[in-house]
């Protein structure tokens, strides 16, 4: 195994990953591996299809469960109301699709969406024998290509897949369009932490014992030490923010957990009939 040096990116590498100058070079990143745009999505397909058998074992164990507090936060954030209709757009597992369900009720809906079958799989039969089972169902697609009709949702999730889609920007124009107007927003993503030190130790823990675990325990250094490629190479809070209210989400806002290590973004798609 080949141990990378950690390196947070700056804005102009950042900037690079933005849909205009991904198309106008032909060129997306996925970690520190750059690839024709075409290309893109057969790498993250692998990649889930190595991770999905033990996705979820793996993220509590290298989160130490706190991912858990992470997610039941923004979905506290999201405001959900009972019957509220929602997508999970790369819901992979359907973690946050769960959560959400005791929020909207009996008579909520959730479409969990995500592009790679293995993952679905996988958080599937988390669901057998649960109440929300009849809440919840499992739509593969592309997060650039959502297959529903304009304002079809009281709300739309991502958490921690909108960094894996090539055109990140459509992605989020696409969750914007299919929501009702005044429709709920979340993005829960990693992120830079805050403070100096903690960013060195969480550096080494990410480059150095999340591949070393992931080698032993899943079989695969190279997808565990991709992950925190992928998170290095992501936009701040305050560059997502505004790309959103380019997009047309207004109350946008943001709350950093666990000294920035995670953070999640919540607003609206503007309202016309206000």
């Amino acid at each position: 195994m080949e141990w990378k040096t950690p390196q947070w990116f700056g804005a102009g590498k950042r900037r690079a990953q933005l849909d205009r100058q991904v198309d106008a070079t032909n060129l997306a990143q996925f970690g520190y591996r750059q690839m024709p745009t075409s290309q893109k999505v057969d790498w993250v397909r692998r990649h889930f299809n190595r991770v999905a058998p033990r996705y979820d074992f793996m993220n509590t164990l290298l989160s130490f469960g706190i991912q858990y507090a992470w997610k039941r936060a923004a979905i506290r954030m999201m405001g959900l109301s009972p019957g509220d209709r929602v997508l999970d757009v790369c819901g992979g597992t359907a973690d946050l699709a769960i959560m959400a369900s005791g929020r909207i009720g009996p008579q909520g809906r959730i479409v969990v969406y995500d592009i790679n079958w293995a993952m679905l799989q996988a958080g599937l039969p988390k669901l057998a024998g649960k109440p929300a089972a009849h809440r919840i169902r499992f739509v593969q697609g592309d997060a650039e290509k959502i297959p529903f009709p304009d304002n079809t949702f009281e709300a739309a999730m991502v958490g921690f897949g909108i960094r894996n889609v090539t055109h990140m920007q459509q992605g989020f124009r696409e969750m914007h369009r299919v929501l009702k107007p005044g429709g709920k927003f979340l993005c829960l993503e990693f992120s830079k932490p805050v403070n100096p030190v903690f960013r060195w130790l969480y550096d080494v823990y990410s480059f150095y014992v999340m591949p070393f675990l992931g080698q032993v325990l899943a079989g695969s250094a190279e997808s565990y030490s991709c992950l925190p490629e992928t998170i290095r190479l992501f936009h701040l809070p305050d560059e997502i923010s505004a790309i959103l209210q380019t997009i047309g989400f207004e109350h946008v806002r943001y709350r950093r957990m666990t000294n920035g290590i995670a953070v999640a973004h919540v607003g609206r798609k503007l309202n016309k009939a206000a």
